[in-house]
């Protein structure tokens, strides 16, 4: 029955080989379910009520990509989409997380919308290739330099911007330690490399005194400091709506990039079309409506499936089998949080020896886009590096975006390319102008 409902036959594959696939997924992007409480508390979110949150999340999505797309894909709360949550509207922009998550909800009710009116992928198509590797790239680079803060590598410098932290602490001597493991497991290709690289170095801490052991298993904590605390009245403040379109694209960009990339992987695409791609992004929405209401950011694909892809899978079982781990994932709590947590060095100050190594290698991942930019011209490399080198420049990613989009008119403009931009681009170069002239009131 669950084969001829997959099409296990005509798809080539086994039910032994989809729970293996299923497996092997988890391990690739397991990492978050460290990583996404840690982040969201620095927005003084409850690290156990987003731990849940994610969980349930990643289950919800997961399992309606898999059994109502049947594909193989799996979906947890975005690497990116965090960090512009937490350091760009919450930290920067002065948003509370409650209001924050508002335009998550917003962002996700649109996508529906876009899904069911056939048009997103007209305004993917509208923005300028170079700008999208630069966008990937620049929240890679924005992502590892957050990384090496929180591991205590790099301070900030009374007399400069940034100098190098104190490497003889024990906790920075982790993040490194961590670092070299997960660059080794990597670099021997072995599955879920992320994950046992944060797990070992997690062992590794409680071993010298930096990580202090907590339990193993545990009833899943309560998710009442998060769920449904959205603040839709704020959210329409001061920067809500670009907020809000940001959101929008950078959860468009990882879906239509991820499926594409599994797609090619697998052979699902035909034609240059991607059979029942409308609801596998209807998955990805929802997932980032329900995300918002439990309480954690934008739920998006993730490339990582194409480890479970590698290792056999084919259908939408194997992200059955993925979503049932989240789920069985919720009664790990402890673990959870002595992985995740923060070890407080001074007064205010916490590093995330554990999960920050995690954070520069999961940065490098995402830099292998940029090659993908046409540096021969430079009407399209000089928008894109703007966007790349902007983001961790600013420690915004939302002004790395605007640097971008307000620079790509108007130098095609002006070396007399103009036509080669869409009507979109000069919108949002407009709205990213006009923004920047209301917030200097």
């Amino acid at each position: 029955m669950i084969g001829r409902y997959f099409h296990f036959d005509e798809m080539g594959t086994t039910i032994r080989t989809e729970i293996i696939a299923g497996f092997t997924t988890f391990m690739a992007m397991a990492y978050i379910i460290f990583v996404q409480p840690a982040v969201l508390q620095v927005a003084g979110m409850d690290f156990d009520a987003v731990f849940v949150a994610t969980c349930i999340s990643s289950f919800v999505a997961t399992l309606i990509m898999g059994v109502y797309a049947n594909y193989p894909i799996a979906l947890a709360p975005g690497m990116g989409e965090n960090f512009f949550f937490v350091y760009t509207v919450v930290l920067t922009m002065g948003l509370t997380w409650q209001a924050a998550l508002g335009a998550v909800l917003i962002s996700g009710i649109v996508f529906v919308i876009l899904t069911f009116l056939r048009i997103r992928e007209m305004i993917i198509n509208a923005i300028p290739e170079s700008l999208k590797h630069g966008i990937a790239g620049g929240i890679g680079l924005f992502i590892a330099f957050i990384g090496f803060v929180q591991a205590g590598i790099i301070i900030k410098s009374p007399g400069g911007i940034v100098s190098l932290g104190n490497l003889h602490s024990p906790p920075v001597l982790l993040a490194i330690i961590g670092i070299f493991i997960i660059s080794i497991l990597l670099a021997l290709r072995i599955k879920g490399g992320i994950l046992i690289g944060i797990i070992t170095t997690a062992l590794i801490g409680v071993f010298i005194g930096v990580v202090k052991f907590q339990g193993i298993a545990s009833l899943p904590p309560t998710i009442a400091p998060t769920f449904f605390k959205l603040d839709l009245v704020s959210t329409f403040k001061l920067g809500g709506v670009t907020v809000i379109l940001i959101f929008l694209f950078m959860d468009m960009f990882d879906t239509i990039g991820t499926l594409v990339g599994v797609g090619t992987a697998t052979g699902f695409i035909k034609d240059g079309k991607l059979p029942r791609a409308n609801k596998a992004l209807l998955a990805d929405a929802t997932g980032t409506i329900f995300g918002a209401v439990l309480g954690t950011s934008t739920v998006t694909s993730y490339i990582e499936s194409t480890a479970g892809v590698s290792s056999g899978g084919r259908t939408g079982f194997a992200s059955v089998v993925t979503s049932l781990l989240f789920l069985v994932s919720l009664f790990f709590a402890p673990i959870i949080r002595m992985i995740g947590g923060g070890f407080e060095v001074s007064e205010s100050v916490f590093l995330y020896p554990v999960t920050a190594p995690a954070l520069i290698i999961v940065g490098s991942m995402m830099m292998r886009t940029v090659v993908k930019i046409n540096w021969e011209d430079p009407s399209e490399y000089i928008p894109a590096f703007l966007t790349l080198i902007g983001m961790p420049l600013t420690y915004s990613i939302a002004d790395g975006l605007a640097f971008g989009f307000i620079s790509y008119p108007i130098v095609k403009l002006i070396s007399g390319k103009g036509k080669e931009v869409s009507w979109l681009c000069y919108l949002l170069a407009l709205l990213f102008i006009l923004r920047y002239i209301f917030l200097s009131h």
